[in-house]
């Protein structure tokens, strides 16, 4: 029995070693919370802003041995700066190419965002 609670520990005792220390979920100061309000570590969809592109999953390359092998083609995104009307302010959006075109034919990226309804006060 007494082996048996001392393997118990040591193995208690090797697996707390491998998670580390634990995380500190408050800052030290409340200027710190304020000044990083936004968070910019946040995980987003492959996607374009105003269009709404996802990739192609359903490509295929055919090899010279006539193998088809499934590929993803990745919409072409860049994050892009554009002054806004309405809000007064810059709004940065992730767009793909053909998104940036899209707002140059509409003339401002307000008339684009009304016409395909996105709303810019989340940007």
């Amino acid at each position: 029995m007494k082996t048996v609670f001392a393997l118990l520990l040591a193995l208690v005792a090797s697996a707390a070693a491998f998670t580390g220390t634990p995380l500190q979920l408050t800052r030290s100061s409340p200027a710190a919370v304020r000044s990083n309000a936004r968070s910019t570590l946040v995980m987003r969809e492959r996607a374009c802003d105003l269009l709404g592109k996802t990739a192609n999953r359903k490509a295929r390359v055919v090899t010279f041995s006539h193998k088809r092998i499934h590929k993803v083609q990745q919409v072409n995104l860049q994050w892009k700066r554009f002054y806004s009307d309405d809000l007064g302010r810059q709004v940065r959006l992730r767009l793909s190419t053909k998104g940036i075109k899209t707002v140059n034919k509409y003339g401002s990226i307000d008339a684009a965002a009304k016409k395909f309804g996105v709303n810019l006060g989340k940007f």
